[in-house]
């Protein structure tokens, strides 16, 4: 590790040569296979006592390479290169006196965890710690005003059909953005890798992906299972935690810019561990949330991986068949109920919600009906949030096709208070009011859209009833 450190850092080195050949003319030798600190400590103090310009150093994701000791359960390791006299900290220790005699300008350290950053504050402690500050929030994604300058340039430079833009506007703000760091007042932003991987994808097709993120942004369900120290018990809850749970306490001193390696580890620091791994984000003062669809996505894949469930394409082949070939959605969702939650064990079902039932159905939805389809979760209207939406995609055969899906909630021990079965029971005049009211705004927003209106009600681990509503006004 130290000697591949060394050929990297002393290739960057060496490169200044190369990019600034007449200030760097008289500069010593960099010795190739010879330790960075020294090398830097040369170049450094010939940038002093030269009087050149001074530098800039930029440096992404540091702490990489020492995260793999981590995930491998090698600590020993990682406590060895980040104490001490290691050589990384003494690397730090010489950027830290090069930016004190002034021969550095200044340093920007970008994509670190808080552990790393602990673990080295002896060594470099004149680092002010930006993640956390609210003036600096914005420059961690991007803002809707940005995103907006950049599909209308998109739209212009690729000459892409316009009436597309309400259906790409909705995507977009589902899928990539609502991260909040530091004050959750202030506006969202959006994930700027994510939303760039799917304007590329825009613009050079004109039409929308099947994939909307890049599964190499997924961060690795190892990691999930580090942070519990390798308990399948507290992985499971975790992870349930992940699907069920609309929101999510935290301790609002853990969110603090550093801790190190043996708090990064309990139990009181999971979802702040998870806030810097990008799983979740702040949603107020008191809790944290995941911030988008891409996230919930990710997070039903971990509790799928965990629980060993089945997502397999000749499990589900001819359920999604049938549903292009004639899309009904009762008859999906009893596929569904059928081929995925049968699989799941009794123990989940006493945490389950309608928040579970929601995002496992769109995310096995998604798996299979994506070239087709994209979906909205907690779209905004004048009188409310939905559940869930299908829509078309505007460039394929199901166009125009908007279905909106209420979901609602009835545990085991709720349904036999009732005392009725499930083929007796009917949709609630309030429920049915609250879609109705939902399918007013999306009319007037989409008024030539071929919308249909649903309410699913999931009753613990009994059994599901789907109540097409689509045209008859409450009271029926």
């Amino acid at each position: 590790m130290e000697d591949n450190f060394n050929v990297y850092c002393n290739g960057i080195l060496e490169d200044l040569h190369v990019s600034y050949p007449n200030i760097m003319a008289e500069a010593p030798e960099i010795t190739v296979s010879g330790s960075a600190s020294l090398n830097l400590v040369r170049r450094l103090n010939y940038i002093r006592n030269s009087q050149s310009p001074q530098i800039f150093v930029i440096i992404d994701e540091y702490d990489n390479f020492v995260n793999q000791y981590i995930t491998c359960h090698q600590d020993h390791l990682y406590e060895e290169i980040t104490s001490g006299d290691s050589f990384l900290r003494t690397f730090f220790k010489v950027l830290k006196e090069g930016r004190q005699t002034g021969a550095i300008a200044n340093i920007f350290i970008t994509g670190v965890l808080p552990i790393a950053i602990d673990d080295l504050t002896s060594s470099y402690n004149i680092a002010t710690f930006l993640t956390l500050d609210p003036t600096f929030e914005n420059m961690l994604g991007f803002t809707q005003s940005e995103v907006n300058e950049l599909i209308d340039s998109i739209y212009a430079d690729y000459n892409i059909d316009p009436f597309t833009r309400g259906d790409v506007n909705d995507l977009i703000k589902t899928q990539y953005d609502g991260y909040h760091f530091a004050n959750p007042d202030n506006e969202a932003v959006y994930n700027p890798t994510m939303l760039m991987y799917f304007l590329r994808q825009l613009s050079e097709h004109k039409t929308i992906p099947s994939d909307l993120f890049d599964l190499n942004m997924r961060t690795d369900l190892v990691w999930i299972q580090r942070l519990t120290r390798g308990n399948d018990q507290n992985t499971r809850e975790l992870v349930c935690k992940l699907t069920t749970d609309e929101s999510i306490p935290f301790n609002r001193k853990a969110l603090v810019s550093q801790f190190n390696l043996h708090e990064f580890f309990e139990p009181a620091f999971y979802t702040v561990s998870l806030f810097y791994l990008g799983l979740l984000t702040r949603k107020d003062e008191f809790d944290l949330t995941v911030p988008n669809l891409s996230m919930k996505e990710i997070a039903v894949e971990y509790f799928n991986e965990v629980f060993r469930i089945d997502l397999g394409q000749e499990r589900y082949k001819e359920m999604m068949q049938g549903f292009i070939r004639k899309p009904d959605l009762t008859q999906l969702f009893s596929d569904y109920w059928r081929l995925y939650v049968s699989q799941l064990p009794e123990a989940v079902f006493s945490q389950v919600n309608e928040n579970f039932y929601r995002t496992t159905f769109f995310e096995l939805c998604s798996r299979y009906l994506s070239p087709w389809f994209v979906w909205n979760v907690e779209r905004s209207y004048p009188k409310g949030r939905t559940d869930l939406e299908f829509v078309g995609k505007f460039h394929e055969k199901f166009a125009g096709l908007r279905w909106v899906i209420e979901f609602k909630y009835f545990s085991n021990t709720e349904w036999a208070g009732m005392k009725i079965s499930l083929e007796e029971f009917t949709i609630r005049e309030e429920d049915a009011i609250q879609i109705h009211r939902y399918g007013e705004g999306l009319k007037q927003e989409f008024p030539e859209a071929n919308i249909r209106l649903y309410v699913i009600y999931c009753i613990g681990n009994l059994g599901f009833r789907v109540f097409d509503v689509t045209g008859k006004e409450p009271g029926y």
